[in-house]
């Protein structure tokens, strides 16, 4: 006689709302899948690969931004150490070789860190969040936290990893000198701001091209061709040159101070941003006129059905908060039980020694 095996529960069966989610995720993942608008004349595997492309910058844009205020500033202060490692090695490449072409090459080990570590870099919100917000599953405060919290939090980490760079290679301290007075040269000028400018749009033009493939392998191409640029080509970079200019700061050097930094910081982070913006973000959004039509139809539909909904930035919030909620319950249900256990283990160790000490007596 054969035994019928019981089925075996998953976290869904024991979460209800974790099931309920997870149908929510699954809904929007076959919805994008199944997303094959019909475009007279347009239609074609070319066609499909940019429909694919576009939804992934609205799904991951939708995730970004649907972040609590700890994940944003946790992985903006990563994202500050991880482009702090790309600055080591740039700098380091450069001290032995005198060769700020394979320095550059090395700088790009910043910028894979960035991407295998999913952290965030400030100059790369400017097109996967955009889109997002463009499709209506995110709205412009998401974008403002996000885009407030990792510039913070990428300085507060990158000015802590020069700290350490700092005081780990003082034979570098001259080399760090240099790198840092060369974001200064040009200052507030057409020179400045082209490079400022080209800085932008170059890590804007990398969230592009990443965004093209659901490999791994092109997208560490493209982290390190634009890494290289940075790097070798010296592009005003909002979060790199502060970088360097800290470490000048912690050294000492007296003709860099945080007065000069705030000199150059402001006018390079409204060229960084025009150069994201203008150049790269605005021309992919009217290039996906259609598709974000498509999107915000999609989502006005969405809007019509009760609860929240996965695949928008305020949705995820809240199922993120019933969540925590409901495993604090489940935490504090726990504790009670354990609390109950210990008391009926006492009651049953009491009732044992009673005989023994009724003996005795």
């Amino acid at each position: 006689m054969t035994l019928a095996t019981p089925p075996q529960s998953t976290p869904e069966d024991r979460d209800p709302h974790a099931k309920h989610a997870s149908e929510l995720d699954a809904d929007a993942t076959a919805d994008a899948r199944a997303r094959k608008p019909q475009r007279d004349g347009t239609e074609g595997p070319l066609e499909d690969e940019l429909d694919a492309a576009f939804n992934r910058l609205v799904d991951e844009g939708t995730q970004r931004l649907g972040r609590s205020w700890t994940d944003v500033l946790i992985t903006g202060f990563f994202g500050g150490t991880e482009i702090g490692v790309g600055v080591l090695a740039l700098v380091l490449i450069y001290y032995e070789t005198d060769n700020i072409l394979l320095g550059g090459l090395g700088f790009s080990l910043g910028f894979i860190a960035l991407l295998l570590a999913r952290s965030e870099l400030f100059t790369e919100a400017f097109l996967v969040p955009i889109i997002s917000v463009a499709a209506k599953r995110a709205r412009t405060v998401h974008l403002a936290k996000l885009w407030g919290g990792v510039l913070v939090a990428n300085l507060v980490g990158g000015w802590a990893m020069m700290w350490l760079i700092v005081w780990a290679y003082p034979d570098m301290h001259d080399v760090i000198n240099e790198l840092a007075l060369g974001y200064l040269e040009a200052g507030l000028s057409l020179e400045g701001v082209s490079l400022a400018l080209l800085g932008g749009a170059a890590i804007t033009l990398m969230t592009r091209m990443q965004s093209g493939s659901a490999e791994m392998l092109p997208k560490i191409v493209a982290a390190v061709a634009v890494g290289f640029l940075l790097g070798a080509g010296h592009l005003y970079h909002l979060i790199v040159g502060s970088l360097l200019l800290f470490g000048s700061i912690h050294i000492g050097f007296p003709d860099i101070s945080y007065v000069d930094w705030l000199g150059w910081f402001w006018w390079v982070l409204i060229a960084n941003m025009v150069g994201g913006l203008v150049l790269v973000t605005m021309l992919r959004l009217i290039r996906s006129k259609e598709r974000l039509g498509e999107e915000r139809n999609r989502v006005l539909k969405e809007s019509l059905t009760p609860g929240p909904v996965a695949n928008h930035a305020d949705g995820r919030q809240q199922i993120e908060r019933e969540r925590r909620e409901q495993r604090k319950e489940e935490n504090r249900e726990a504790e009670r039980k354990v609390r109950e256990l210990d008391d009926d283990e006492k009651a049953d160790r009491f009732k044992e020694a009673g005989p023994h000490r009724r003996d005795d007596a």
